[in-house]
């Protein structure tokens, strides 16, 4: 399921999306030429992609973000680079939607150009440890806000319960059949399970299409 030139990420806040956004960003690069992650998130968040800024930079990633991200400055104001998004067909594009449906507003400036390309994929984060998205019907309410406020139907799942860094193998593996009943009740596939890359040996050959992550870190 990778490949698409366009991958959007969307969740309810803690779902995990930015780390997501930034390991998927990293791999990707690994197989492609130009590759971009925007920050579409402009509704204050815990984390921002931005501040994985350096990490991109070195791997040849641009980074498209408000100007006002990582800062104590609150605005709503999406990144002038916004249409390079749609605009360049070289460019493989990851997209930070939004921490919901407010946040994935800002999504509706470039959606009507994401439609018509159709060469694109956007896949809803969920988190089955997270205390607004522990059940099926909890996680499809929230996915139906996103959506709607997004503008585009949502293609896959991703499943990305943990507990931070005290996740557990058995964590992930007991997360896997939530997430499949979410993405059955959706109408949509299970793209991936994620695990921190720590967990990979032990889950290997357990989960269908693993993705290994590396954790965020914030800049000190």
């Amino acid at each position: 399921m990778m490949d698409k030139r366009v991958y959007l990420l969307c969740g309810h806040y803690g779902s995990g999306k930015t780390n997501v956004a930034v390991n998927l960003a990293l791999a990707l690069k690994k197989e492609r030429k130009k590759v971009a992650i925007a920050d579409l998130d402009i509704v204050n968040p815990y984390f921002r992609t931005k501040d994985s800024a350096a990490e991109l930079s070195a791997a040849g990633i641009t980074l498209i973000a408000s100007e006002y991200a990582g800062s104590n400055v609150d605005i709503p104001a999406l990144p002038q680079q916004l249409y390079q998004l749609t605009d360049d067909k070289d460019l493989t594009a990851v997209i930070d939607v939004g921490g919901d449906d407010r946040g994935a507003l800002a999504l509706g400036r470039i959606a009507p150009a994401l439609k018509e390309e159709q060469n694109y994929e956007m896949w809803a984060v969920i988190n089955r440890y997270r205390p607004l998205t522990p059940d099926v019907p909890s996680t499809l309410e929230v996915l139906r806000e996103v959506e709607a406020a997004g503008g585009l139907p949502l293609t896959g799942i991703v499943n990305n319960s943990n507990l931070g860094a005290v996740t557990t193998p058995e964590d992930i593996l007991a997360s896997v059949e939530y997430a499949e009943a979410v993405a059955k009740a959706a109408g949509l596939p299970l793209a991936m399970t994620t695990a921190e890359a720590r967990l990979e040996p032990a889950l290997s050959g357990k989960i269908e299409n693993l993705f290994p992550l590396t954790l965020q870190k914030r800049p000190v």
